[in-house]
């Protein structure tokens, strides 16, 4: 089987799950619709996400399991479901269960199959591979706005649900039918005859280097969504910008976003994850200084939350072939569904901080701990996995 394909069903996959990050553009019709405040639909968005995340666990300890065609395809039919019943909500607790919890299952189940399928089928350029499979999540959005836009002005929000539902369901689907794993692991049968260590998400868990990348890659993603989810609202408050110009910065957040994850995933194979992490976070560090200065006009601006969207990009491309160069391919379904607890909480971080301190405040925090990572991956070391008549002190086996 040509692996190419593999990722043609995998970028076909992530393009329709990335589609959930145009949710704003359902606010306002549900508010005049039903009446609701701008607060409680906008929860429906946060019960995804965090949904989302956490359904990551088990569709890849299933995915790891009976492989990545099937979970695809049962994850595809949920979240065409979940839209489709969306269609007949009239009641917050109905959209948050139909659209929030049975699409989120959906999208939790479909994410991790065709990212794990494809660094399994890549072991000579897995950030690469990552990245594409990515870019497509972050395209998402980009490219059903219009999609979304014309359907709730011809036929309403209700309908829209309706068709997209459909749309998702058929494309999601066809793309799953497109994944497989290979037919054996690339990690016990490198070039090199090098058998590398297959940890099982237990053994993973009991490694320090787990909890060490977990909390580098939520000071990542905190950073990053701080600015990607207030775009507009800091090009209003800090480069005194109007509403309509701030809102350009959304479309080119999303297109540099994509652009980081597969050039950001290149760049590791080429120079090490590694060094390529510690480069983006100290550019997001730098950015992030300056930001909390507020001095900005609308080209800083633009150039600052691109960098942001560009370097965040690259951590979600990065996370997924750093998993596997620690912890081999095996498992990387589940495996990886536990790293990205992290991006599923940081969802939360960034409403929560602006309630409690301004965005200057905010991003000289996000500085300081994307210092922080940076001195945490320049000194973590490779797991090895012991024997159960091993003993393990620091990274020695004695």
């Amino acid at each position: 089987m040509n692996r190419w394909f593999v990722v043609l069903g995998a970028v076909l996959i992530q393009i329709n799950l990335g589609a959930v990050y145009a949710w704003s553009l359902f606010n306002q019709p549900l508010i005049d619709k039903f009446g609701w405040s701008r607060e409680d639909v906008v929860v429906t968005f946060s019960i995804t996400i965090a949904v989302f995340a956490f359904t990551t666990i088990f569709a890849g300890r299933l995915q790891d399991r009976i492989g990545p065609r099937w979970v695809a395809t049962i994850g595809g039919l949920l979240l065409g479901l979940g839209l489709i019943l969306s269609s007949s909500a009239t009641t917050l607790f109905q959209l948050y269960f139909f659209y929030g919890v049975v699409g989120g299952i959906g999208i939790g189940m479909t994410y991790v199959s065709p990212l794990s399928a494809c660094v399994k089928w890549f072991p000579d350029k897995r950030g690469f591979i990552s990245g594409v499979a990515v870019a497509g999540f972050g395209l998402g959005g980009l490219i059903y706005k219009p999609v979304i836009g014309y359907f709730i002005g011809e036929f309403g929000v209700s309908s829209a649900f309706l068709y997209l539902g459909l749309i998702y369901m058929i494309l999601v689907v066809a793309g799953a039918q497109l994944l497989k794993n290979p037919p054996v692991v690339e990690d016990e049968a490198s070039g090199t005859g090098a058998k590398k260590a297959q940890f099982s998400p237990i053994q993973m868990l009991k490694t320090s280097q787990f909890y060490v990348l977990w909390i580098v890659f939520l000071f990542g993603s905190v950073s990053g969504l701080l600015v990607i989810s207030f775009a507009v609202d800091i090009g209003v408050e800090l480069a005194n910008l109007s509403v309509e110009k701030a809102a350009n910065a959304v479309m080119v957040i999303a297109l540099f976003n994509a652009a980081g994850r597969i050039v950001l995933g290149k760049v590791s194979d080429i120079f090490g994850r590694k060094n390529t992490l510690m480069m983006i976070y100290a550019l997001t560090a730098l950015t992030m200084f300056y930001m909390s200065t507020g001095m900005m006009n609308y080209s800083l601006y633009l150039i600052a939350v691109s960098i942001v969207g560009f370097c965040f990009g690259g951590y979600l491309a990065l996370f997924p072939s750093v998993t596997a160069d620690y912890y081999g391919t095996k498992n990387i379904g589940t495996n990886y569904g536990f790293m990205y607890q992290a991006y599923g909480i940081s969802a939360f971080a960034g409403p929560f901080i602006i309630k409690v301190i301004s965005f200057t405040q905010a991003f000289l925090i996000s500085g300081f701990i994307c210092i922080i990572a940076i001195v945490l991956v320049k000194f973590i070391k490779t797991p090895k996995l012991v024997s159960s008549e091993e003993k393990m002190v620091g990274n020695e086996v004695l």
